[in-house]
């Protein structure tokens, strides 16, 4: 529902205008004194109430005036005229116009005098000749479901879904006045997460001093908030749930310091200026730990952190394994600030996620099995930028007197000339081909074939088109790699990222 962006409070006179105009217009004018100071956060509808009384009163009850609501409903009646006049007053005020209509000819006036929204009251939640009346008229509905059971909810949310008419959910208990153990305002937070494409409310019967329940549903996430109003002379008391122009004032004056606590709603909030740089006054710097010349990379060995940073200083809170930094100023003493003016550095943050997708794609193709919380190592040996042309992912499942990979080769990718002195390796490939180079003799091995390496036994390996494979071997040693172009690779040649339980999970989606 989208006729209103911010907040929606909603005035409900019912009959508080005591079947006389001029009160009624009263009500309206005194309110929108009230809600002047709150139009830059809120906005404000009235909601009337039609009976076509002529027919919603069965004829044998119509003058039964020990009936309490037969003689309240027909005490109170108004025309049609003069319900317009007070609509009308509250359009030249500046408020949305609201009715609930109780019957199918009401339906019809609500829509021929043209009111923005249609209430459908609790009793009337799942009267569905109504509904299907009032569907017709393809005004937006707001509807408040006390006393209905989460199924009769669905089908009603599921009705007007169907017939494309906006709908907002109200929580409400029909209880008047409502005592605080039974306003189940849990029920906001249920109606949000059941139905997350609807906007929310909370029609209110409590007493009207009572400021704790706005609170609630404003810290809830409620956006539509309906509350009877009327205004008290010499000759009318209101009753134990309707608010004064004065109560009402208090009422909102709540709701907008809680909407302010609250703040933004689903999405980050943006940190002021002061309390970035109170945090950055706790923060520890980074200081060399001994002397640093120009052109010198920076690595964990070269630094400690410590409190107080100085002004200009790299932080600890700026440091990640995937970022490199070079000496690029000065000389920088030992004990001495790292500032930022003095050094380059080069996040590979989005460089590592963007290679872990593509890892995580292929593993998704192949349907391969991974265990979870594993260790992935991105093996780069001229780079993480020539990872694509030059690499493997490998993936520790276990390493004991016997070990076991899972390594990923991307399309067009290779490894390179290497050789085991100490372990020995059978590779399965699972999904795809692989192109294995063993003392340059070179073998394609399909899906679902194996080929042993030997020790001792230069090896490369490639695939043109992705390949998943099982590598299983003796005991796997660090420092048991030996490559033929080891002095041209980078240092490090490679990173290590954890294959979390969610990103797993998110992979067998």
């Amino acid at each position: 529902m989208q006729l209103f962006e911010k907040p929606l409070f909603t005035f409900e006179m019912a009959n508080n205008h005591q079947g006389d105009v001029e009160h009624g217009k009263r009500i309206i004018r005194e309110l929108k004194k009230v809600t002047e100071k709150y139009e830059d956060v809120f906005s404000f509808a009235m909601k009337f109430q039609y009976r076509d009384l002529d027919t919603f009163i069965h004829p044998d009850y119509k003058d039964r005036m020990d009936i309490k609501n037969v003689k309240r409903f027909q005490e109170t009646r108004l025309s049609m005229d003069e319900f317009l006049e007070l609509k009308q007053e509250t359009q030249a005020q500046g408020m949305f116009t609201m009715c609930t209509a109780f019957d199918e000819k009401s339906v019809q006036r609500i829509s021929e005098q043209g009111y923005d929204i249609i209430k459908i009251a609790s009793c009337s939640f799942t009267d569905w000749p109504l509904l299907e009346e009032i569907a017709g008229t393809g005004l937006p509905v707001i509807a408040s479901a006390a006393g209905s059971s989460l199924e009769d909810i669905d089908k009603v949310v599921s009705f007007f879904r169907h017939r494309h008419i906006p709908l907002a959910l109200m929580h409400c208990i029909a209880e008047y006045p409502t005592p605080d153990e039974h306003l189940e305002m849990n029920q906001i937070t249920l109606y949000k997460k059941r139905y997350p494409n609807l906007r929310i409310g909370f029609s209110t019967h409590e007493d009207p001093d009572d400021l704790e329940p706005v609170k609630i549903a404003v810290a809830k996430g409620a956006e539509i908030f309906e509350k009877h109003v009327g205004v008290a002379t010499d000759t009318i008391t209101l009753n134990g749930y309707s608010a004064t122009p004065q109560q009402v004032d208090r009422w909102l004056d709540a709701a907008r310091k809680v909407y302010r606590m609250c703040g933004v709603s689903g999405v980050r909030y943006t940190p002021l200026a002061k309390e970035k740089d109170d945090l950055r006054q706790l923060q520890r710097g980074v200081f060399a730990r001994h002397s640093l010349t120009p052109g010198d990379s920076i690595g964990k060995d070269d630094i400690f952190l410590a409190f107080p940073s100085q002004p200009g200083q790299l932080l600890a809170n700026q440091l990640s394994k995937y970022l490199a930094i070079v000496v690029r100023g000065g000389q920088i003493e030992e004990n001495q600030p790292i500032l930022l003016q003095d050094i380059n550095m080069a996040d590979d943050t989005q460089r590592v996620q963007s290679i872990v997708l593509k890892i995580m794609g292929l593993l998704k193709k192949s349907n391969v099995i991974v265990p979870v919380n594993s260790t992935c190592q991105i093996s780069h040996h001229y780079g993480l930028e020539r990872f694509e042309e030059t690499g493997a992912a490998l993936i520790d499942c276990i390493n004991r007197e016997y070990c076991k990979k899972i390594l990923i080769v991307l399309p067009g990718q290779a490894h390179p000339v290497h050789l085991h002195k100490k372990k020995e390796e059978t590779f399965t490939v699972l999904y795809g081909t692989l192109d294995i180079d063993c003392n340059g003799e070179r073998r394609r091995v399909e899906q679902g074939e194996s080929m042993t390496v030997e020790r001792g036994v230069n090896h490369s390996f490639s695939s043109e088109g992705g390949c998943v494979f099982e590598e299983i071997s003796t005991t796997h040693f660090a420092d048991d790699s030996y490559y033929e172009a080891e002095n041209d690779f980078v240092n490090p040649r490679k990173t290590t990222v954890y294959l979390t339980k969610e990103m797993l999970e998110n992979m067998s989606l």
